[in-house]
């Protein structure tokens, strides 16, 4: 499974609970099914831990702490506004 990307892996769980969903398969398909959805739930959970550490690390500061912020997703504009596009290279374009 280590071959999936995040992004297959979620589609192929995705997928995995439309069909079981449905509930028009037979027990041991629908079996098989569950079994490769918990396989690929516990991948995607390693994979979020591993990149939450990472990001802990990033956010670490000079003694080593780790400094929490509030979580703000960017307002986006109105289609009656039009954003300015930023200059190339200024430190505004890193997400970080």
């Amino acid at each position: 499974m280590t071959t999936l990307s995040f992004e297959k892996a979620l589609a192929e769980l995705e997928k995995i609970v439309e069909k079981l969903e449905k509930g028009d398969l037979p027990l041991n398909e629908s079996l098989a099914f569950f079994e490769k959805g918990v396989k690929l739930a516990r991948y995607l959970r390693e994979e979020l831990e591993k990149a939450e550490k990472k990001i802990e690390i990033l956010l670490k500061d000079e003694k080593g702490e780790v400094k929490e912020k509030p979580f703000k997703p960017e307002e986006k504009a109105s289609s009656d506004e039009e954003e300015e596009p930023s200059e190339p290279g200024k430190d505004e374009d890193l997400p970080f």
